[in-house]
């Protein structure tokens, strides 16, 4: 049974060091760090989580983005582990949309990120995968990866004048482009 796992938060060390390629991905830890950390973005209202947020460094992340009370207007796709994810291409093209973390609550930033990635990964059969993202869910692919380089959002920030509370961002943000 998957275990919802506590989210370590900004000033934790872990979140600022590199974490560790997986060598044996069928490994029984490995594999119910997937399902747990599926559970945990779950019940979070995560659309991703990256192994390093809930206090283990493996280069493993799931993205699962869905409309949810912190990103009504997310798009569906079935959650996905990605393990030892990388970027093998992207576009020229950057855009700036609002991003929070579970890692650092109650606030949100204004981040520039390529708009389209080729990646390549692993599943969680050890199947390796190649495919190109857009938008939203490139987005919180360069995200999570970035938490493998123990690199948070507000490191990417271009002024803290991009940044909000989440309070905000659900009053300015979320209620104008409903």
């Amino acid at each position: 049974m998957a275990e919802i796992l506590e989210i370590v938060q900004l000033g934790h060390p872990i979140l600022r060091t590199q974490a560790q390629y997986v060598e044996n991905i069928q490994d029984h830890h490995i594999q119910n760090l997937v399902d747990d950390l599926m559970a945990t973005v779950g019940q979070a209202n995560g659309v991703g989580i990256a192994a390093p947020q809930v206090a283990e460094s493996y280069r493993l992340f799931i993205v699962a983005s869905r409309p949810n009370p912190r990103y009504p207007h997310a798009p569906t796709m079935d959650a996905t582990a990605m393990i030892n994810p990388k970027i093998l291409a992207h576009s020229t093209e950057v855009v700036k949309g609002w991003e929070g973390c579970l890692s650092i609550p109650g606030i949100r930033g204004l981040v520039p990120r390529y708009q389209i990635i080729e990646v390549e990964y692993s599943d969680r059969n050890g199947k390796r995968q190649k495919q190109e993202l857009t938008d939203f869910v490139a987005r919180i692919f360069q995200h999570e990866l970035d938490h493998l380089n123990g690199i948070v959002f507000l490191d990417r920030l271009e002024s803290t004048l991009d940044l909000v509370t989440e309070q905000e961002y659900q009053k300015q943000i979320v209620a104008t482009s409903s």
